[in-house]
């Protein structure tokens, strides 16, 4: 057995995120996936956006601006090479879109200016509403990210069938740590969970190869990157579904590449790569960072919290157990700030922030669950 002190299922953005700060502060840290390093799940189909959300300032909105101002500054400092500051223009929708944009300002303390129709053009947008410029934003390259964050951190490409925990000691095949922390997106089956309300949302990403000049990224509806070495990434997030990608068919990148097409001049867009995956996602759409609770021993323990019952005691947790998921189609904006942060809990004992810790979810899903009922 080699031992370790934490294991970090998942080999997206979370665990990597995670397993980085896990190393900072001086532990020995496993990584484990069973397809490879950001080749599997949301982060392998992300375009890697990484800017602010606009909005009327909402806890939410908040949270996400929080975590673009560390991650964009984290990024630049660490790892420049695979993080590139294209900025990114936000367009309104359509006209009744446009108008709100201009309530959204006042929510907005990231650096921006205003682009005008003239201004648009100028840089190789076609006809559009004024847009907000966020200069500060930017583009990564996923997959080079996330190995870099596992650099000196060991790592195995391993199917992880089962899990033990003896003897206050988790056992992964020839495997042992202290702690375990489950990064695996929208995927989980080994523990009840059910509470934080994950599900899976397919994005697709179309890579193209051009020779338009295009210098800042770009969203409406949609995102297209910068033209970064010759490539351009279009992608989006699509239904929401559970076991099946339905806009991998003949002709996945069609409605994509019609969207781009009213946007910029993509005539001579030539495919290069698709990319396909399931980005995960929490009930109230909020990431999830903290402890698991032992549903199965607070439902015996505590019969009655279906009925409404109300907890006098912190909920009972599983074991040296930590989760990091339900990041969305954010995954970039929000890992490095959620990694840190599960990082200082784990060596620190510091207080996960409630707006992410998956406690939040328990008791409402106790009381509401179909399942429960029955």
């Amino acid at each position: 057995m080699k031992c370790y002190d934490v294991i970090v299922i998942g080999a997206g953005i979370a665990g990597c995120s995670s397993a980085y700060f896990l190393k900072q502060k001086g532990l020995n840290v496993l990584v484990v996936d069973r397809a490879g390093v950001a080749t599997a799940g949301g982060s392998s189909a992300a375009g890697a956006f990484v800017s602010p959300k606009i909005g009327k300032g909402s806890s939410l909105q908040r949270l996400t601006n929080e975590a673009f101002e560390f991650a964009k500054d984290f990024y630049s400092e660490y790892f420049p090479e695979h993080f590139k500051q294209t900025g990114v223009v936000r367009m309104p929708k359509d006209e009744e879109d446009a108008q709100k944009f201009f309530e959204y300002e006042q929510y907005n303390s990231s650096t921006h200016k205003w682009l005008e129709e003239k201004s648009l053009k100028e840089i190789g947008i076609k006809e559009s509403q004024k847009s907000l410029f966020f200069d500060e934003a930017g583009v990564c390259d996923a997959p080079k990210m996330c190995k870099a964050l596992l650099e000196d951190i060991d790592y195995i490409q391993y199917n992880v069938k089962s899990l033990n925990y003896e003897n206050k000691m988790w056992y992964i095949g020839e495997y042992e740590a202290k702690k375990l922390i489950l990064a695996t997106g929208y995927e989980n089956k080994f523990f009840d969970m059910r509470y934080m309300g994950i599900k899976g949302t397919w994005g697709t990403r179309g890579d193209y190869e051009t020779k338009l000049n295009l210098e800042v990224s770009m969203h409406k509806k949609i995102s297209i990157s910068a033209n970064i070495d010759g490539i351009v990434k279009i992608g989006a997030t699509h239904a929401k579904e559970a076991h099946a990608c339905l806009n991998c068919g003949v002709d996945p990148l069609k409605e994509l590449f019609a969207k781009a097409s009213d946007m910029v001049d993509t005539s001579d867009f030539r495919p290069k790569e698709i990319f396909c995956g399931m980005r995960s996602g929490s009930k109230d759409y909020f990431p999830l960072v903290g402890s698991v609770i032992d549903v199965p021993s607070m439902l015996e323990e505590h019969p009655k919290l279906v009925r409404g019952e109300k907890l006098k005691e912190e909920a009972k947790k599983m074991d040296n157990l930590y989760v990091i998921n339900g990041l969305g189609g954010r995954g970039f904006v929000f890992a490095p700030l959620l990694g840190k942060m599960l990082a200082e809990n784990i060596v620190e004992g510091k207080e996960v922030d409630s707006r992410v810790n998956p406690d939040r979810l328990f008791l409402k899903w106790c009381r509401k669950s179909l399942e429960l009922e029955r």
